[in-house]
């Protein structure tokens, strides 16, 4: 119970118990002393308009007791809404702060997964540049062999007189260049 109720059941428990201690003690004279055979009928009536009265009272403890359950009742049920409101509110609140938790995670999987993807481009592109840096020098070492070639061969005198001059003693085979490859 909460401290406003408290007070009521207090007052018509006290109510209660005075009521029936009231009717209790007026049994026990009734029984217990004798009546004097010349009774008036005043007397008859004021004890006739003192148990009427108890019986009202009782009727009023009865009904006060009736009405103090029913708002007693009411308290708890409106205190049972109020705790099935704040628990559905917390209830949505809760599941709010999940819904942004899980799109914020959504989000932050998307940046990392662009963030991975250009690294990725970056990394081909880096190694890419390399291939064809290495492809460039290799393409340059090659024409350099064959214009060193082409060089060595205009120097040389002429290959058919000394071999010709030669012949007699040992003869030796100058090569031909190979041809170069298109670019």
């Amino acid at each position: 119970m909460d401290g406003s109720s408290f007070p009521r059941v207090a007052l018509v428990c006290l109510l209660a118990v005075a009521g029936t201690s009231s009717l209790v003690g007026c049994a026990r004279t009734a029984t217990t002393s004798s009546r004097p055979a010349s009774e008036s009928s005043e007397e008859a009536a004021e004890r006739a308009e003192e148990t009427a009265s108890q019986r009202e009272e009782a009727a009023e403890l009865a009904k006060d007791r009736e009405e103090l359950a029913e708002i007693e009742a009411k308290k708890r049920e409106e205190a049972a809404e109020a705790t099935e409101q704040a628990s559905a509110a917390k209830a949505k609140q809760r599941e709010k702060v999940s819904k942004a938790e899980a799109k914020k995670r959504v989000k932050e999987a998307e940046a990392n997964a662009k963030k991975r993807e250009a690294a990725v481009r970056t990394q081909a592109k880096k190694r890419e540049g390399a291939l064809r840096t290495q492809t460039k020098k290799r393409e340059e070492a090659r024409r350099q062999k064959a214009k060193k070639r082409e060089q060595a061969a205009t120097r040389k005198p002429p290959a058919s007189s000394t071999v010709e001059t030669t012949s007699t003693s040992a003869s030796t085979a100058v090569p031909t260049p190979a041809p170069a490859p298109a670019p």
